[in-house]
């Protein structure tokens, strides 16, 4: 197969003075490593695990059924530590690209930041070419373009995501006597009624240490129902909807929550839900296990956040979507493509998310069984499925993005809580420097 090459792309200048290390890319965009070449389909490639160790056994599998369905190609694995996958990836770029693998795992948290470096193929007119057309979930299509910073192009293909889900508490509710928390008016109706202070039980956790921005922009756009992160060149963040969310949500805060919330990170505040008398919970999927595992499937449920209000579409803020990505320096993109399309498809997608339980992106796989029998995850997949859903994409692209929605604002965020800051002065604040960070883009792109 020879791809067609619709746009070439973008030029590494254009972001290289915000990356994390000293690029020595020019002005052209390119890291100056072979371009690569088709090969003849066989042979060794070599394939990187983004998250090396938790995922390793379930790669074994999925490769053990390649190398028997193409038994002409054999794949290397290397194992690479989450924590490592973005730094191992950079070091390679810069001692030439001989070193990358033919297919590496990618996340759209550092996506752009390949495809600025002149890392990665573009993959668009192969899945055109390929059993993948039109069976990749689009909203995890369009996050993937979002998050590579390009209008037409992909630059992975996505296998996974995970989304934020509000669990609660059914023995507590039905104890109660409680709906559902499935709208915003049970939501704020269970936290107080399941609160009770005196004697230790709360109706909600939130997240006030690492992390906590995240989560706050989650609950603040689903109940704005804003559908986009940019109106033009400015953030929504600091819309006056937007404000009045967040001020609904810190004041939660010590009211109905716990205070040692002021500082939890995400396993702090999940461990306090499974080990204490708490109602809800505002996490993702990823913390089942530990919720059933702990509590037990029959006391836990987890449903998507609610829409807006009654009737109104439901917003959803993107999370980072795992993905395959095709390396430029490859001697053997042919082999390597059909690794990406084997892993993509319905059965070894289904397979691999199965195992870590997030959901597939093959539409192939939302049937499957084991989808059936983990309620949370079929509610997030068909919420992710409807055509109604509006997905508010999360600016990973942003060079600054990392720091200005992580550590640089954190301490911002603790003081509303505490009330020594007003949420409009704390939206206003990001919202300036993210529509600073957005301006330095796009003056810069190519």
């Amino acid at each position: 197969m020879n791809p067609r090459t619709r746009r070439a792309p973008r030029a590494a200048a254009a972001l290289a003075a915000v990356l994390t290390l000293a690029l020595t890319a020019t002005a052209c965009g390119d890291d100056g490593s072979s371009s690569g070449e088709e090969g003849s389909g066989k042979g060794t490639i070599t394939f990187w695990d983004n998250n090396g160790g938790p995922r390793t056994k379930i790669w074994k599998r999925i490769i053990a059924r390649f190398e028997d369905r193409y038994p002409d190609i054999t794949v290397t694995y290397v194992p690479i530590p989450i924590t490592h996958v973005q730094s191992k990836y950079d070091t390679a770029i810069q001692s030439g690209g001989d070193s990358l693998p033919d297919v590496g795992g990618v996340g759209t948290a550092y996506l752009a930041n390949l495809v600025a470096q002149g890392a990665l193929d573009p993959v668009t007119d192969r899945i055109d070419d390929s059993a993948l057309k039109g069976k990749l979930i689009e909203n995890m299509v369009e996050s993937v373009r979002a998050a590579g910073g390009d209008d037409e192009e992909l630059y992975s293909v996505p296998t996974s995501a995970n989304q934020g889900t509000l669990w609660y508490r059914t023995d507590l509710f039905a104890a109660a006597k409680l709906p559902a928390p499935d709208t915003w008016e049970h939501f704020y109706k269970a936290a107080d009624e399941l609160t009770d202070r005196g004697a230790n039980r709360f109706g909600f956790t939130l997240r006030g240490g690492a992390g906590s921005i995240a989560q706050a922009l989650e609950m603040m756009y689903a109940q704005s129902g804003i559908p986009s992160f940019w109106k033009g060149d400015t953030t929504t963040l600091n819309d006056p909807e937007n404000v009045a969310a967040l001020e609904k949500y810190v004041a939660l805060f010590k009211k109905v929550t716990p205070a040692a919330d002021l500082n939890n990170d995400f396993a702090k505040m999940v461990a306090q839900f499974d080990q204490g008398d708490i109602g809800m919970l505002q996490h993702n999927l990823g913390s089942y296990a530990d919720h059933v595992r702990l509590l037990g499937k029959d006391k836990i449920a987890g449903i998507p956040l609610p829409p807006s209000r009654a009737g109104a579409a439901r917003t959803i803020v993107s999370h980072p979507v795992d993905g395959l990505g095709l390396f430029k320096a490859s001697k053997n993109k042919a082999a390597a493509w059909k690794f990406i399309e084997f892993a993509a498809s319905p059965e070894m997608n289904s397979l691999w998310n199965e195992d870590v339980g997030a959901i597939p992106a093959n539409v192939g796989a939302s049937d499957d069984d084991w989808i059936a029998k983990a309620p949370p995850t079929r509610a997030a997949l068909e919420s992710l499925n409807d055509p109604r859903t509006k997905v508010v994409q999360l600016p990973y692209y942003l060079p600054d993005w990392n720091n200005i929605s992580k550590a640089d604002n954190e301490p911002g965020f603790q003081k509303v809580l505490l009330g020594r800051m007003t949420a409009k002065a704390f939206c206003d604040k990001v919202a300036k420097e993210l529509n600073a960070a957005q301006a330095d883009w796009k003056k810069h792109r190519g």
